[in-house]
């Protein structure tokens, strides 16, 4: 269990033990926080936690729970979604729902059913199916799914002439909400990264300036004047 001494100037040093500094840093990983919790920093475990789980459920909410998604299909290739993974567990059910429709299965936690799968009638195509507005229509039917990618092909160049709307359910997600779509994804993204920082420090440490240190960069700061 490797710890870290940071000298002090005056009083006594500070001692940081790391436990075990690989197992903190896939803790802090599966859940933000959590590294730190195990090497019992609990108020770094809390801060981090609180900041990065907030800001990643803020931006999901901001996106209705779509601009989380694992893709990697022509035209849709997610990369957001390295930097999303980031914050761990929260972010894997994204994976599963992936996996469960790679092969053109419904995924699994649907939100809404759309209709038609086909998009023989573009007009049609992004219309959720209700008691109201089905019109008795029993044709195969896209589910979006919490987390799943956006369901059918991917086809931007293809417009509905009546709304100038692409024809596919990426396109439509844009068009239900607007610059929210965006903003959200951008949340997500720098939850991911934040934890990176919180992951680096559980490994390594926290970053105190020892007075060796500030002995160094002061004589560099008076050289240079």
């Amino acid at each position: 269990m490797p710890e870290i001494v940071y000298p002090q100037e005056s009083g006594e040093p500070i001692v940081v033990d790391l436990q075990d500094p690989y197992w903190a840093a896939f803790l802090a990983w599966i859940w933000p926080g959590a590294g730190h919790f195990y090497q019992r920093r609990f108020a770094k475990g809390f801060l981090f936690m609180i900041c990065v789980l907030s800001t990643f459920f803020f931006g999901l909410g901001l996106g209705h729970g779509r601009v989380v998604y694992a893709s990697f299909k022509k035209g849709d290739m997610r990369w957001q979604y390295i930097c999303q993974l980031g914050v761990g567990a929260p972010a894997l059910p994204a994976i599963v729902q992936s996996m469960k429709t790679k092969n053109g299965n419904d995924p699994y936690w649907v939100l809404c059913e759309r209709f038609p799968a086909d998009y023989s009638m573009p007009s049609m195509a992004f219309r959720t199916i209700t008691p109201e507005n089905s019109n008795g229509y029993t044709g195969r039917t896209l589910k979006d799914g919490f987390m799943a990618p956006p369901a059918g092909p991917i086809h931007p160049e293809e417009m509905d002439p009546r709304t100038q709307v692409q024809t596919d359910t990426l396109g439509r997600w844009h068009y239900d909400y607007k610059h929210y779509f965006e903003l959200g994804t951008l949340f997500t993204v720098i939850a991911g990264l934040l934890n990176l920082l919180a992951i680096y420090d559980a490994f390594c440490g926290p970053a105190i300036l020892t007075p060796a240190q500030r002995e160094r960069l002061e004589s560099k700061h008076k050289k240079r004047r």
